[in-house]
């Protein structure tokens, strides 16, 4: 392979020699990929990425995903050398309690980081997202030759990322989109944990992107000239995403280990450190970068010119087309519009003066037509189930339309369709939604878990909940997902049961920025429940007492979603036997724990122990709320195939089984 200039190698090497310490201090890590990729990551780092170290968050940024993030000692170090707010001693403190450099990246903890990545693929997945956020933007604001919105996203990926499932879901639609500003580095070493993967992995991946109409570059990734040259003529193909297969040698300079597992996920030791630095001819001690070598790395003076002719073009954009501006810099903050919380009101009013008996799906169609004209950033859509989850409005536009659209046909791909939506929220100026069965929400589990590491502001409609969707069977009937979505920290899980709490839930969703929420809706009608004002305004607590009786309750029954309506019922019918039933509506279990205890305690009094829950889904889920006092009624097994109604009343969801469930309880 051609070797690079003394010049370039040195600044590689210093990649290769703070991770091979790093990971050595730590006594663990992965130094393989660094020392593998570094060559790239000199080329495209100090040479074509455009960056502002002063400001990670400069808007019109390029933004580079480590896919592989086992590798995070390779953004550290860049981050190190470019500029950004990463100390040597931040390196020295690798994956150390509390430090800046922990054992994967992870957004929000480390400055210039741009998402959490680890589980392979996902990366990936939100870089796409990422590309889609620019293209559409793009389309939306820039005009009249201002190209106000106009960057990249540089991936870079290894065997895991192109063996998970989540890359052909995602590199697929990336083909389709046309995303001409997305480049993948594929670091195509042929090893991977378990040794060479030609015994696992000999897809011919040239033609497989070719197949999802990339443009494929092929390259020796130890050769800064080649290197260079393929990045220069993938930014001219703006019509198709490039992927720029880089062969290269994993843990490159180790002597007796490159090229082998050995160098994957291990700290290299001390021989070898030593008689890596001899071949590399990197005489400093541990941590230690010559001054030369950074001031070749430092980015920041570059970073800041960059940023000011940009800042300079948009006070000129801002001059010709104030308004487009405003809303750029509106929605690139995340802000709602100052009419938002005055007109979702209004329309909560709306739905509670209707008194329609409508399912929550179609309620929450009716939110979408409602606060998507007031949210020009909302963006989403359905995983090939459109007409089901009714995810669709009446000004709905397919992306890649001329006007940008709001509306994503992701076809059957809820893994890749959910880290998209992650990818969406990062880059900033939209609030995406997602959406399909609720059952299904299994395939999409883990971007799920990642936007709510993340604290992303990103929308999951899950519809179908319950076996009340009927005559699909088990397959499609969700059992344990409710209980699985509530015990992801930072998820805030909204199950309505009427068009009114479903507008309450829309509206928590929109303006919830500190992490994502799944909204859960029925296929089958609910039955509109009486309010009063005030308990209206309970809903957004997340709990609320929907039914009460005098003196102090002697049982409390707690319901949510479709079986709210049986137990109104029953505790009509038991107050009329004069027995003290209190009824709480829990939309939001989440929602209602953040309130204060004094609230707590007032709907749900401790000195109250008879309690029934009631949901039609996994039971155990409730139990902290019961007590060993209470009893649940739930799904203890999965569901069946008939007609949802026989199915409701087969597993004991029925006004009468909750009247005499109280009645054994007291």
């Amino acid at each position: 392979m051609a070797q690079p200039s003394i010049s370039q190698q040195h600044c590689a090497n210093a990649i290769r020699a703070l991770t091979m310490d790093a990971v050595q201090k730590a006594k663990s890590g992965h130094p393989g990929a660094p020392m593998g990729m570094a060559d790239i990551a000199e080329v495209l780092w100090r040479k074509h990425l455009r960056h502002s170290p002063s400001n990670p968050d400069w808007p019109n940024r390029d933004r580079f995903i480590l896919s592989n993030g086992h590798g995070s000692m390779l953004i550290y170090a860049l981050l190190h050398l470019t500029g950004y707010d990463l100390s040597i001693e931040d390196i020295k403190n690798f994956r150390q309690l509390g430090s800046k450099t922990p054992g994967h990246p992870e957004f929000g903890h480390t400055p210039g980081v741009e998402t959490t990545t680890g589980p392979l693929g996902q990366g990936l997945a939100n870089a796409v997202g990422m590309a889609i956020a620019e293209k559409t933007l793009a389309l939306q604001f820039n005009c009249d030759n201002h190209a106000v919105i106009d960057h990249r996203t540089y991936v870079f990926a290894g065997d895991g990322c192109l063996m998970e499932g989540i890359s052909h879901e995602v590199c697929s639609l990336a083909g389709t989109w046309k995303l001409g500003k997305l480049i993948v580095f594929y670091d195509n070493n042929g090893i991977s944990i378990d040794g060479k993967v030609d015994a696992w992995f000999s897809d011919d991946h040239v033609k497989r992107f070719q197949a999802y109409d990339w443009q494929v570059l092929e390259i020796d990734g130890h050769d800064p000239k080649e290197i260079s040259e393929a990045i220069e003529e993938a930014k001219k193909n703006i019509d198709q995403p490039t992927l720029i297969s880089c062969k290269t040698i994993i843990g490159f300079g180790s002597p007796n280990k490159e090229g082998t597992a050995a160098t994957h996920g291990a700290p290299l030791g001390e021989d070898e450190i030593s008689a890596a630095r001899a071949r590399l001819g990197w005489p400093y001690a541990p941590f230690e970068i010559p001054h030369e070598v950074s001031d070749a790395w430092n980015c920041n003076e570059k970073g800041l010119e960059a940023e000011n002719l940009w800042r300079q073009a948009l006070v000129s954009y801002r001059t010709e087309h104030p308004a487009l501006a405003n809303e750029l810099e509106r929605r690139l903050e995340g802000s709602l519009p100052k009419s938002f919380d005055e007109t979702a009101n209004q329309f909560i009013e709306q739905c509670q003066n209707n008194k329609e008996d409508i399912a929550s799906r179609k309620a929450s169609q009716n939110c979408l037509e409602k606060y998507s004209g007031l949210l020009p950033e909302l963006i989403g859509g359905s995983a090939d189930l459109t007409g089901s989850n009714l995810t669709n409005w009446s000004g709905c536009i397919p992306i890649n339309s001329e006007r940008g659209g709001n509306y994503i046909y992701y076809g059957v791909r809820e893994f890749g369709m959910t880290a998209i939506a992650s990818g969406l929220a990062l880059h900033r100026g939209f609030i995406p939604f997602t959406a399909t069965f609720l059952v299904f929400m299994e395939y999409a589990r883990n971007a799920t878990r990642m936007a709510a590491l993340m604290n992303q502001r990103s929308i999951f409609v899950y519809t179908h909940d319950s076996i009340g969707q009927g005559e699909d069977g088990p397959t499609h009937q969700p059992i344990e997902q409710l209980s699985n979505l509530r015990s992801t920290p930072n998820l805030a899980v909204w199950r309505p049961c009427d068009a009114t709490e479903t507008a309450v839930a829309w509206k928590h969703a929109l303006k919830r920025q500190e992490g994502p929420t799944a909204l859960v809706f029925s296929r089958q009608s609910l039955q509109h429940q009486e309010r009063s004002k005030d308990q209206v305004d309970s809903i957004q607590l997340g709990g609320y007492i929907l039914k009460d009786c005098e003196p102090l309750p002697e049982v409390i029954i707690i319901a949510t979603g479709s079986e709210v309506n049986i137990c109104a019922d029953a505790v009509a019918s038991l107050h009329l036997e004069h027995i003290a039933v209190r009824l709480v509506s829990m939309p939001c279990v989440e929602t209602f724990l953040k309130q204060s205890q004094d609230y707590q305690d007032a709907v749900l009094p401790p000195s109250v122990r008879c309690r029934l829950s009631v949901e039609a889904a996994s039971s155990d889920y409730w139990r902290k709320f019961v007590g060993i006092d209470g009893k649940t009624i739930g799904m203890e097994s999965f569901g069946a195939s008939a007609p949802g109604n026989i199915l409701l009343d087969h597993f004991g969801f029925t006004t009468n089984n909750v009247i005499k469930t109280i009645r054994t309880m007291l």
